[in-house]
């Protein structure tokens, strides 16, 4: 009689299993942050997308410091285009790289101006044109302001919770977003990259993740092994 080899185990990114444990992922964060939205102050889509460019290697909580000011001093697009780049700069210093950020808001600010009438344009294509601006920050603008499904935001947390969770084995952020764009439903794009980022800031830190308070632990590969 010949004996069965025994089945080998569906691998824990693709096939069945994973599709599965995905759902219950995207399930579990829904019912923990049902209102989860992007953290940033922001009336219009411009304080929006200034925010975004400041928000780089910086938390939303400083930033949301710094553009109370700046926003008063400079409410629009034509505004911040004609800013006396020292003063722009000893305002945003706060937020790091603030030479850099800096000349890249000018740069934007003049190229709304000069192309699109003062108005933060609605597509992905327009948006990757402006200095400064890559898809993380035009996802955030799109999705939040405009509510257009363009891709997934892929920031630090987002990065660090999809590879734990073993939805991608990807290290840069644009395939780690085509993984999971690929995976979730384009309708989930937004939200998916809002509650992912809280339950991130909230539970599954960096350093010492709350392994023993997480919810998403029973589907969670990485759970217990301390990140």
């Amino acid at each position: 009689m010949t004996r069965r080899k025994p089945a080998r185990a569906r691998a824990v990114v693709g096939g069945a299993s994973d599709g599965a444990r995905l759902k219950k992922i995207v399930l579990r964060l829904w019912r923990l942050y049902p209102d989860a939205h992007c953290e940033l102050r922001f009336e219009d889509p411009f304080q929006l997308l200034v925010a975004t460019i400041l928000s780089a290697q910086c938390t939303d909580k400083k930033v949301n410091e710094v553009t109370p000011l700046l926003f008063a001093r400079w409410p629009n697009a034509r505004a911040l285009a004609a800013a006396d780049p020292v003063e722009l700069q000893t305002m945003i210093r706060p937020t790091g790289f603030f030479r850099m950020k800096a000349k890249h808001l000018q740069s934007s600010a003049r190229a709304l101006v000069s192309h699109h009438g003062d108005a933060v344009p609605r597509t992905m294509e327009e948006l990757v044109r402006l200095p400064g601006v890559a898809r993380k920050t035009a996802n955030v603008v799109l999705g939040t302001a405009f509510g257009v499904a363009s891709g997934v935001v892929v920031d630090t947390h987002v990065m660090r919770l999809s590879q734990r969770l073993r939805l991608t084995r990807e290290r840069e952020p644009a395939k780690i977003e085509r993984d999971l764009m690929k995976k979730l439903r384009p309708k989930q794009w937004v939200d998916f990259s809002h509650r992912l980022i809280w339950h991130g800031r909230r539970v599954c830190f960096a350093r010492a993740p709350n392994c023993a308070g997480c919810a998403l632990a029973p589907h969670c590969p990485s759970a217990g092994s301390g990140g």
